[in-house]
């Protein structure tokens, strides 16, 4: 064979394999930026989420009436929720609102030592707990199967290379 065929060929598949790493390498960075702004997407809307409900539940402590324009955009963020957070966050987000609605039909609490202390000693005062905690649990988990994604990846590119 010819000196220069042979050369050719082997810059034409040395380019070949730049070119597949680099298309590799930019995946693997798309992947990874895909995923911390889902991560950003789904803490935004959590932390939205535990503040405009902390606001509705403060104000279903005081009042019988509903704050309807509190609710909607509770129910707004749930809506949202559907589309992204796991089923456990969004159980979790629903109950959150029921026990709203709920308080709005006990008897307005007012904040004395006393009635505080019982209410926090008791766990009726951290109607969001159970959610914080979903949304904990979702983090984790998603991290976990993030990072065992890209081990897996890494180990089968280090095969593959060997």
């Amino acid at each position: 064979m010819d000196n220069s065929l042979i050369s050719a060929v082997a810059a034409i598949a040395g380019a070949a394999i730049l070119a597949i790493g680099s298309w590799l390498i930019h995946q693997r960075e798309v992947r990874a930026q895909w995923f911390t702004k889902d991560v950003l997407r789904r803490g935004d809307l959590y932390n939205e989420f535990i503040e405009e409900s902390s606001k509705c539940y403060l104000h279903a402590l005081q009042h019988h009436e509903p704050d309807l324009s509190l609710l909607v955009v509770l129910y707004a963020k749930i809506s949202r929720m559907r589309v992204l957070a796991s089923p456990g966050v969004l159980a979790t987000a629903e109950d959150v609102v029921r026990g709203i609605i709920n308080t709005y039909s006990e008897t307005d609490v007012t904040f004395t030592d006393i009635n505080l202390r019982t209410m926090v000693q008791n766990g009726s005062l951290d109607l969001l707990r159970d959610f914080s905690d979903a949304c904990r649990a979702e983090a984790d988990l998603l991290r976990a199967r993030h990072h065992q994604r890209l081990r897996a990846k890494w180990s089968t590119a280090s095969v593959a290379s060997v």
